[in-house]
């Protein structure tokens, strides 16, 4: 009787397996040549993910290194990081609209009136930094809450009340800032300090690269330990090793280098931290599964359930909340908001880091990592075509090019995941 349960047991667990292994939603490949295997699948069926923009940030750097030898030298790395910070957090909030197959134009706009109403409350009513950065990150969240009210409640498109929103804030920032035109922010300001002059120390720097480390190697035990309890292929606890080890490797031999300089500077650690926190809710939150079935089936996403109205209010609130947020950090780079704040590329470079970045267009598909990549490319961009002096006109075409390309390989790659069924 024992030997016939056991039996039964083993056949059980037998089935489980082959479940999993014949269901291609679950299919979890073991070992090397399986992972190259199903990489290939997924580069076949469309799956790119961010292998492009990887792949150009290669070419960027050889290009530009061979035409001018000091661009990956650490003092331009420390600076490209640096002044890509502030933008990036504007792109992060970008890469939630698309999500939705959605667009905010508005996003400059928000930014620099963010960045008046935060210096106004700073300089001229003598508020403390705090309050006057939460007011301005308010004004940027109430922003978003009018546009979710236009969008779900009135039925106006986004592209269209954000365009609006566009001209509109400008206006406000003009009307804020009065005849001052600019306003300096004080030499003893904290936000000065922050987004210049303060970087970590090394022990601090090397300390953060160990907690990256055990957070990502804890999260893919986890991984593993749910994936066993659901009768599931777990993934390879070694596989997890090496990929920790060439993560410590890489995050290690890059605060090295940077260190030769100045090393990381609090700016790009702060949105480093937002990315990470963005991509936690986007994977592995009901909320950000909720966000992606919206934005891949909008009518599917409501008769499963899902309350929809609830994920456009969040996700536009969250935009111009980022919008905000990146404003007043800029303003605290250049030391200063004045009447152009705002209202030059600001809104070209955040739209072109999310898509650049991998983020689709056509909604459903991208990556909070998407405004962290994608700035770093244009930010790369800028600053080698600094170095060998071109005209800042080439800067907008190359720009220009480079958005167009990414656009085109979702396009293309959107078609190969239809014909090969992947949606």
């Amino acid at each position: 009787m024992s030997e016939t349960l056991d039996q039964r047991s083993d056949d059980a667990t037998r089935s489980v397996v082959a479940a999993d292994a014949a269901d291609e939603r679950l299919i979890r490949h073991q070992g090397l040549q399986g992972y190259l295997h199903s990489t290939w699948a997924r580069l076949k069926g469309g799956e790119l993910g961010m292998l492009p923009v990887v792949f150009g940030l290669i070419v960027i750097c050889l290009v530009f290194q061979l035409n001018e030898p000091t661009f990956l030298s650490s003092r331009n790395l420390v600076s490209i990081t640096q002044f890509a910070a502030p933008t990036g957090v504007i792109a992060l909030g970008i890469v939630l609209v698309l999500l939705l197959g959605e667009i905010d134009l508005s996003v400059g706009s928000v930014s620099g009136f963010a960045a008046a109403t935060m210096a106004v409350l700073v300089v001229n009513e003598g508020l403390s930094l705090v309050v006057a950065m939460l007011a301005g990150v308010g004004v940027g969240l109430a922003i978003g809450c009018t546009y979710a009210f236009l969008y779900v409640k009135v039925g106006v498109p986004s592209f269209v009340f954000s365009l609006a929103g566009l001209l509109a804030f400008q206006g406000a920032l003009l009307y804020v800032l009065g005849d001052q035109g600019t306003i300096v922010l004080p030499q003893d300001s904290g936000l000065r300090e922050f987004a210049r002059d303060r970087f970590l120390t090394d022990a601090q720097a090397y300390a953060l690269v160990a907690l990256v480390v055990l957070v990502y190697v804890g999260s893919k035990l986890l991984d593993i330990r749910r994936r066993k309890a659901a009768g599931l292929t777990p993934g390879s606890p070694v596989g997890v090793a090496v990929k920790a080890a060439l993560l410590g490797l890489g995050l290690g031999y890059l605060t090295y280098y940077l260190g030769i300089d100045r090393g990381w500077s609090y700016l790009p650690v702060l949105f480093a931290f937002l990315v990470v926190v963005m991509d936690f809710a986007l994977r592995r939150t009901r909320w950000g599964r909720h966000v992606f079935a919206t934005g891949g089936n909008e009518e599917a996403a409501r008769r499963s359930g899902i309350k929809v109205t609830r994920v456009y209010v969040s996700v536009f609130a969250l935009t111009s909340s980022f919008a905000a947020l990146g404003g007043i950090l800029l303003a605290g780079q250049l030391t200063s908001v004045s009447q152009s704040s705002g209202t030059t590329d600001t809104n070209l470079t955040a739209i072109a880091a999310a898509v650049i970045g991998g983020t689709s267009l056509f909604g459903g598909r991208g990556s909070a990592y998407s405004a962290l990549l994608g700035i770093i490319v244009l930010q790369s961009i800028q600053s080698g075509l600094n170095l060998m002096n071109v005209d800042s006109s080439v800067r907008f075409i190359v720009t220009g090019a480079v958005l167009l390309l990414a656009v085109a390989i979702d396009s293309v790659s959107r078609r190969a995941r239809s014909s090969s069924g992947r949606g």
